[in-house]
């Protein structure tokens, strides 16, 4: 297929990077300031045009850019006429629906989105990573579907489908599963530091490496294990006390997850009845 990339950050350029070696032709690519040098680096001899010119030349037009301009940037397209001859226009992101793509549909281009489930920090590692990972792919009707699903097993991605209206609760999963996870690390990292921890962050690597692990061997439920599975409500206290001295803003958060944790070990019926009401009382006392 004949696809233009509008949008030609770390995610467009890493799809249309894995979907050339699938045999697919980039015939234009459109981004900011930084796109022709990358489009140098990992699509040579790809033109680089505005989204107009690049939209023109395609049967198929991926959109890759921020959420906030998808359906502005299919608009302008559409208002041009650059979009009467593609067959299908999609998006690349996980919270933003269809109806972004609305001026697309209304000159005939079948719409549909392509999700990759995949950190993308640089081209270079999504491009590594985005092979095996899952996609979230949402069309109007089968065709879409099954356009959906090529590209995500061309791009080397496990597809599966998802409704329209369940994509902002699928992505905030990805929020809590990937982003929330780098934070929480960062702060785990400063409170390690503070405590006087040598090299923090590779004492706690191998930890959460474990974690993950043994989540994905037996599922979250019996990968659980702290305090709150215990029942052990002496080292909340001690927990809490000293996140209250020495990073107050600690605090709520670890409380909130701490209420979380306490339910999940509830469900699998891992917490003593008498650890879980004294788990209970000290977590009231520092709502």
């Amino acid at each position: 297929m004949d696809l233009a990339i509008v949008g030609a950050g770390r995610v467009g350029t890493s799809l249309a990077v894995l979907w050339r070696r699938a045999g697919h032709r980039i015939v234009g690519v459109a981004g900011g300031a930084a796109t022709p040098e990358r489009a140098a680096r990992f699509l040579p001899d790809v033109p680089v045009l505005d989204a107009v010119g690049a939209a023109t030349a395609a049967e198929v037009v991926v959109i890759a850019t921020p959420d906030a301009v998808i359906e502005s940037v299919c608009e302008e397209m559409a208002k041009a006429g650059a979009l009467e001859t593609a067959g299908s226009v999609i998006h690349a992101s996980g919270a933003t629906g269809l109806d972004a793509l609305e001026a697309a549909a209304s000159v005939g281009a079948a719409t549909l989105s392509v999700h990759p489930l995949q950190t993308c920090p640089t081209v270079e590692a999504a491009v590594e990573r985005i092979p095996g990972a899952s996609f979230a792919v949402t069309a109007n009707d089968e065709a879409g579907y099954e356009l959906g699903e090529r590209l995500a097993r061309d791009a080397g991605g496990r597809p599966f489908r998802i409704a329209d209206e369940r994509k902002p609760l699928y992505h905030a999963a990805a929020v809590f599963a990937s982003n929330y996870v780098v934070t929480v690390t960062a702060l785990a990292e400063e409170l390690e530091r503070t405590a006087g921890v040598p090299d923090p962050l590779g004492a706690l690597t191998p930890l959460q490496e474990a974690t993950l692990a043994n989540v994905r061997r037996v599922g979250p439920a019996e990968a659980l294990t702290g305090p709150a599975v215990r029942g052990d409500a002496i080292t909340l206290q001690r927990n809490l006390e000293a996140l209250a001295l020495h990073a107050p803003e600690a605090v709520r958060p670890y409380v909130a997850l701490a209420d979380l944790a306490l339910a999940l070990a509830e469900r699998s019926g891992r917490v003593p009845p008498e650890g879980r009401e004294a788990v209970e009382e000290v977590l009231v006392r520092w709502r």
